[in-house]
């Protein structure tokens, strides 16, 4: 069942969506760990004398080996960097922040009609989550449940699949390229979070962007078929 989108009107900005399931992206998402990831990459930057800037612009959104596979030597162990790379990730917590809104917008909605989809394995995702003080979804999709990470659609389309929704259906909340590009070939409506960066490509039907979640207001109500119809108003 493909639910309409009510559109605005002339003169207003508010854009409601209507919705089966909801989600969300973490870093930059809901959580801001800018800070954190910045310094991990910046370090192995330093180590192999790479291009920091370069790959700062390729790796929001996507998993950390596929970084390192991208951009480590040749004759580097990807398998042992990466865990190297990740347990630095998982020691390092101070800065992290939810972002404005978040904690309300999260309790505002139904457990069972949202999920996270992160490129985070799940340890690092409970880590950052919780210092953020968020409660993390019963329905997560972490990096060890997928074969393709973003910007391939694998990961929201079996979080949309775990929920029982219709990708048509469901809005995806993210901020990376990477994760805008798998939330739409997913075929789903997307939230951008956060203000535009230089590199990002402008808007296309089916996509909006806020600054937080400071501005989103939830109106929730059951379906006759058990499920949830989740208005969201921003």
């Amino acid at each position: 069942m493909i639910l309409p989108a009510a559109q605005p009107g002339p003169g207003h900005s508010r854009q409601t969506l209507t919705v089966r399931a909801v989600l969300f992206d973490m870093d930059g998402t809901l959580v801001d760990s800018t800070a954190v990831v910045e310094q991990v990459w910046l370090e192995f930057a330093e180590r192999y004398g790479l291009d920091y800037t370069e790959i700062l612009r390729t790796s929001h959104g996507v998993q950390a080996g596929d970084t390192v596979r991208r951009y480590a030597p040749a004759d580097a162990d990807v398998v042992a960097l990466t865990a190297e790379l990740g347990e630095m990730e998982r020691n390092r917590t101070d800065g992290i922040i939810a972002l404005p809104g978040a904690e309300a917008l999260l309790e505002a909605l139904p457990d069972e009609a949202i999920a996270l989809v992160t490129s985070a394995d799940r340890i690092l995702a409970d880590i950052r989550m919780q210092a953020a003080g968020l409660a993390m979804p019963s329905t997560a999709v972490t990096a060890e449940a997928v074969t393709r990470g973003k910007p391939h659609p694998q990961g929201y389309l079996k979080a949309a699949a775990l929920l029982g929704a219709e990708p048509a259906d469901v809005v995806v909340f993210e901020d990376a390229p990477a994760g805008i590009a798998a939330a739409r070939a997913a075929g789903m409506r997307t939230v951008v979070v956060g203000q535009a960066a230089p590199h990002q490509a402008d808007l296309e039907p089916g996509m909006w962007r806020i600054p937080d979640y400071s501005a989103v207001t939830v109106e929730t109500v059951r379906h006759d078929d058990g499920g949830h119809v989740i208005t969201l108003t921003f």
